[in-house]
């Protein structure tokens, strides 16, 4: 599969991206697609590997490599390297519910898994995914499936991230009718109001809505359950319900409570609030954003940002439109080393510092790294009206396991908006109370290994609800596998 020698004539390239300067005055996608023939290329790379290690999932040293849907990568690169587009989206759709989500935001765990990673550059699979859902779009491969028969039987999803949306296109595939709840008054849960517009465009969630309604697929917005609407009113109006409630509960810092302090923002409600004023904006400019009212605006700010993950260099990228003063961003761990280490061996996930747009556009802005290791808030100062103005920070270090201070390493820095992307503890736990779901010490809802259903109930669980926090990937995955016991629970057997 592949061209035989592709690996040894071709080199990795991956999507270009519109240079930093030019990229930080909109909030729109600045990915730009290689040209059909280059593509084609980078599919030529796949090896054919005897033991394709990118779509096996495998947990080595407690982390995962390789893609948790199992996608068919060698068979879709081989048919993408000959120009049979259309049968290469036919082999990554038989395993990928949404290619153009995880195409545009996951890690690309496949990729850490690549034989070709082993000694040089791995196969491009993250950008010929996203060529492939998107050549399929516009190409029109993509036509409604509505099930020719239905079952009689009907099933509620709670929460509309990704596990939902994957738990309701396969139960609804299947012929039963599915109603998805979601309380914000657009689906698509953080996929739409945790990771900005640069790094998913709205309108991309809107295109698969309008698809899966087209199926069959009912969405019902703006409709809070466990207030709005009971679990007793869903279990007897429903045959099955699936929470698929996402783990949005925030992890706060001791040292600054968003619920108190002026300039103190968890980082999602951040996100969420300027996700919704562009989507009132006119165009996605950070002078169009200006206009409109209802969000933080960071512009002339020294913002400082605690966490390193994911969210909060997409915090970074929008302080940064936004007209930040400063951008900080604190993070409790050492400084990762620049290359593998030998106790962290291919194929395992790479445990390396990792650079992304965010911080690429903070060093292009103001001349270095944003990030600093090894600390954390100890205090904030406020000005009279109780409006941030300062923070003090200071060096840690872990001592027989626990987290100590250094002392003497205090620093205070100006600092008008800290926005907190420390991770998240679990559920907020009103719904899975209202069903009577049981939490584990994690915040997480309760299932028996290897089930999602919750206990003897008609009710079941999946994604960061069940998991805890993790990737769009594997939200999905395990939106797939909970629908095959829902499936199975209603019928008696399952065909998914």
């Amino acid at each position: 599969m592949g061209k035989d020698t592709g690996f040894l004539e071709y080199k990795r390239k991956n999507n270009t991206d519109i240079p930093p300067k030019e990229r930080i005055l909109n909030f729109d996608e600045f990915h730009k697609p290689l040209p059909e023939a280059e593509r084609r290329e980078q599919a030529a790379r796949c090896m054919n590997c005897g033991v394709p290690f990118c779509q096996s999932a495998m947990e080595l040293s407690g982390m995962v490599t390789g893609c948790p849907l199992h996608n068919l990568i060698p068979e879709w690169n081989d048919e993408l390297y000959k120009g049979h587009e259309g049968h290469a989206f036919a082999r990554l759709e038989k395993t990928s519910n949404f290619p153009e989500f995880t195409g545009r935001v996951c890690p690309a765990l496949c990729e850490k898994a690549c034989m070709c990673g082993q000694y040089g550059d791995p196969v491009s699979v993250h950008d010929n995914e996203l060529f492939l859902i998107e050549t399929a779009f516009a190409e029109g491969y993509i036509k409604p499936r509505i099930p020719a028969i239905r079952s009689g039987k009907r099933v509620a999803v709670v929460g509309s991230g990704p596990s939902g949306l994957a738990v309701a296109d396969e139960l609804n595939r299947r012929g039963h009718s599915v109603e998805v709840f979601e309380r914000e008054d657009e689906i698509g849960g953080l996929l739409m109001y945790g990771i900005p517009n640069m790094k998913l465009d709205k309108g991309v969630i809107k295109r698969r809505r309008r698809l899966m309604e087209e199926e069959g697929v009912v969405f019902r917005t703006s409709v809070n359950i466990g207030k709005d609407k009971t679990a007793e009113e869903l279990t007897d109006e429903f045959d099955a319900v699936v929470l698929c409630c996402g783990a949005k509960q925030a992890r706060n810092i001791p040292a600054a409570d968003p619920g108190k302090i002026k300039g103190v923002m968890y980082a999602v409600d951040f996100l969420t609030l300027v996700t919704k004023a562009l989507m009132r904006a006119p165009d996605h400019t950070a002078a169009a954003l200006k206009k409109e009212k209802g969000f933080t605006d960071a512009g002339g700010k020294n913002v400082i940002i605690v966490g390193g993950g994911d969210t909060g260099n997409d915090c970074i990228g929008t302080v940064i439109r936004l007209g930040a003063k400063s951008v900080t961003a604190i993070e409790m761990l050492p400084k990762p080393p620049a290359e593998r280490v030998p106790s962290n061996p291919w194929p395992e996930w790479p445990r390396i510092l990792k650079t992304d747009y965010g911080h690429e556009e903070a060093v292009c802005l103001f001349g270095q790294d944003p990030r600093v290791y090894e600390t954390t808030v100890k205090s904030v100062r406020t000005d009279k009206k109780g409006q941030l103005k300062e923070v003090e920070t200071v060096k840690v270090a872990f001592e027989n396991g626990k987290l100590k201070e250094v002392p003497g390493t205090e620093k205070v820095l100006k600092c008008e908006l800290l926005l907190i992307a420390a991770g998240f503890t679990g559920c907020e736990d009103y719904t899975a109370k209202a069903f009577g779901a049981p939490l584990s010490k994690r915040g997480t809802v309760n299932t028996p290994e290897g089930s999602f259903r919750i206990g003897d109930t008609s009710c079941f669980s999946a994604g960061d609800m069940r998991r805890g926090q993790s990737l769009v990937v594997w939200a999905i995955a395990e939106g797939q596998k909970c629908a095959k016991e829902v499936d199975r629970f209603l019928m008696g057997y399952s065909n998914l």
